[in-house]
């Protein structure tokens, strides 16, 4: 009998900062970020399946499935746990791609939380992580289950106390390959690291986005969004963009501004607001 898990979510993240210090020899870049939650993001839907058969039953516009990460996370479970169960997966998709905000990350690391506990192959929450590095960088975050400052190329993570607050974010209608962000020639990669004690707790003003400048000039409809946001705030980008955000400790601050945003008329831009979340909504599948 079919085993099914609705309505999971695959929530949102912001960078605070994102800094680049400096870049591997096998062309990698070493970066140090303050990952946030938010409690808006996609939604999937899992129900198993006994004849090994791993599907896609959603069409995500510009993602075939063979290469939807989702589907990738599934199968790489699959065969790393050597299960004979499949499972049919549906996604209600609101996160946009290149958007800077973890969308397909956040997707694969909800599938292989879900399906390790619906297939019951017993990884734990480290093995779970391992496994996610091999999807991409942002992968292991998700699965670590809460906010973090992170090192390396993003997979050493240490919790990190973020301020609670509301967001606005602006999606500004272009999609910015993180490819093109980071093979800029112009991308500063010497920033002097921090130390996680230095992030202020009470503070959302920390540090700045390297990328932001490279990403800017590349796609002006980002520098667009960030000069009318910065209106209200210590607006910036986050990731690799498009996406732009704003703190804002009060609910209805947040709300005025999001009016605001949608009363210029901008037919390109997309807005929502989302409160920062301490730790990952689907963390108790996998224990402490």
């Amino acid at each position: 009998m079919a085993r099914t898990l609705n309505n999971c979510p695959a929530p949102a993240k912001l960078n605070l900062f994102l800094h680049v210090t400096g870049r591997r020899a096998d062309g990698y870049h070493l970066l140090q970020t303050a990952f946030q939650l938010l409690d808006h993001g996609d939604m999937l839907h899992f129900s198993t399946r006994d004849d090994g058969r791993i599907r896609r039953t959603t069409e995500v516009d510009g993602v075939p499935e063979a290469s939807d990460l989702i589907v990738r996370a599934a199968r790489l479970l699959q065969a790393k746990s050597s299960t004979r169960l499949g499972a049919d997966i549906a996604i209600d998709k609101r996160l946009p791609m290149g958007g800077g905000l973890g969308g397909g990350s956040s997707d694969a690391a909800t599938t292989l939380i879900v399906l390790n506990h619906l297939w019951q192959t017993g990884f734990d929450r480290t093995e779970l992580m391992q496994l996610g590095l091999q999807l991409g960088a942002d992968v292991p975050f998700f699965i670590f289950g809460q906010n973090a400052f992170a090192e390396g190329v993003g997979e050493a993570l240490a919790p990190l106390a973020t301020p609670e607050c509301w967001y606005v974010v602006i999606e500004p209608g272009v999609a910015a390959p993180t490819a093109a962000i980071f093979s800029d020639p112009e991308l500063t990669r010497d920033t002097k690291p921090v130390r996680i004690t230095d992030f202020p707790e009470a503070s959302t003003g920390f540090g700045k986005n390297d990328l932001q400048v490279v990403a800017t000039r590349l796609f002006p409809p980002i520098a667009e969004a960030l000069k009318w946001l910065r209106q209200f705030g210590d607006a910036r980008m986050t990731g690799s963009g498009a996406c732009v955000f704003c703190a804002f400790f009060q609910e209805h601050e947040a709300e005025q501004v999001l009016q605001a945003v949608r009363s210029t008329g901008s037919r390109n831009w997309k807005a929502w607001k989302a409160k920062s979340i301490e730790r990952h909504p689907l963390s108790n599948l996998l224990g402490s």
